[in-house]
């Protein structure tokens, strides 16, 4: 049995290889590779552009594969999602599609572009857009460097950021959302009911989010005094109790918590003097829920 895997080739495969690595799952490609091998025997991988992938995987020509949300709209993929991912290329935040005009423009939304053109990469998504809100407009494909194109061949683009700073950096402002996308797992519909591939999916799935889960968190252990106990977990923002465990002294027990690694600076120094001994902090891989 072998899961047939599509991941995105291009701007979000390091990422994803990234992601994959810390779930426990090793690849191994080439810079002109479509094919790495993967350490786990059951999975074969096929790297494509993000933007094919939902048509293989409705298509059955692959199981499973990684792709933006935006990309199964754009094509109206009929396929079973198992699993939102937060991340992507630069950040953990959603993708966002906008719709801009230069700064120095009079266009202020989506009424004042009735009988103008826009281009964009996501054509579909950019019509139906439009279409909600009552405007005609010319959609054209933008192959690429769409952001150049206004005012000079387009009165307006919808193009996709992150941070916004490509179309500020090019004299754009941004003026209406169009959608927002994050990085979803989805899953052909006839390999999602074979119980084998389905559990292999979900194993899949579960271990990747764990991965994102485990972001930004730490581990501390430390040995407390009994008679500080009390002191020391009031200053624990712990995800649920602290583990408490007791040592061969019975005076002395062992904590363990899961916390954020951006506090740790801050709450060691107070847990030490709290009474707090032997405080240990560790890197997570993996936090299931």
């Amino acid at each position: 049995m072998k899961v047939k895997l599509g991941l995105p080739k291009g701007s979000l495969q390091d990422a994803t290889f990234d992601l994959f690595k810390r779930a426990g799952f090793d690849f191994r490609a080439t810079t002109r590779s479509y094919h790495p091998t993967c350490d786990d025997p059951e999975i074969e991988i096929t790297l494509l552009r993000a933007q094919e992938i939902p048509r293989y995987v409705e298509a059955g020509a692959l199981d499973a594969g990684i792709t933006g949300y935006d990309n199964v709209v754009e094509c109206d993929a009929d396929v079973h999602e198992i699993a939102e991912l937060h991340y992507s290329k630069q950040s953990a935040l959603p993708y966002q599609w906008v719709l801009a005009v230069p700064k120095d423009s009079p266009i202020a939304g989506p009424k004042d572009l009735e009988g103008k053109r826009v281009a964009t990469e996501l054509v579909n998504v950019t019509k139906r857009y439009f279409a909600s809100h009552g405007v005609n407009v010319e959609v054209e494909f933008s192959w690429g460097a769409t952001e150049v194109k206004a005012p000079e061949l387009v009165d307006a683009i919808v193009e996709g950021t992150e941070t916004g700073g490509t179309l500020q950096a090019h004299g754009l402002k941004i003026i209406d959302s169009v959608l927002a996308s994050t990085t979803r797992f989805i899953a052909n519909k006839s390999s999602w009911q074979d119980d084998r591939k389905r559990q292999k999916m979900e194993n899949i799935a579960m271990l990747l989010q764990a991965a994102l889960n485990a972001e930004g968190l730490v581990g501390l252990k430390m040995n407390v005094e009994r008679t500080c106990l009390d002191s020391v977990i009031s200053l624990l923002p712990a995800l649920k109790n602290p583990t408490l465990s007791p040592l061969s002294d019975e005076r002395w027990v062992a904590v363990e918590i899961i916390v954020e690694e951006k506090t740790v600076r801050d709450l060691i120094p107070r847990l030490r003097r709290a009474g707090a001994q032997g405080i240990v902090e560790y890197p997570l891989n993996k936090v299931i829920f």
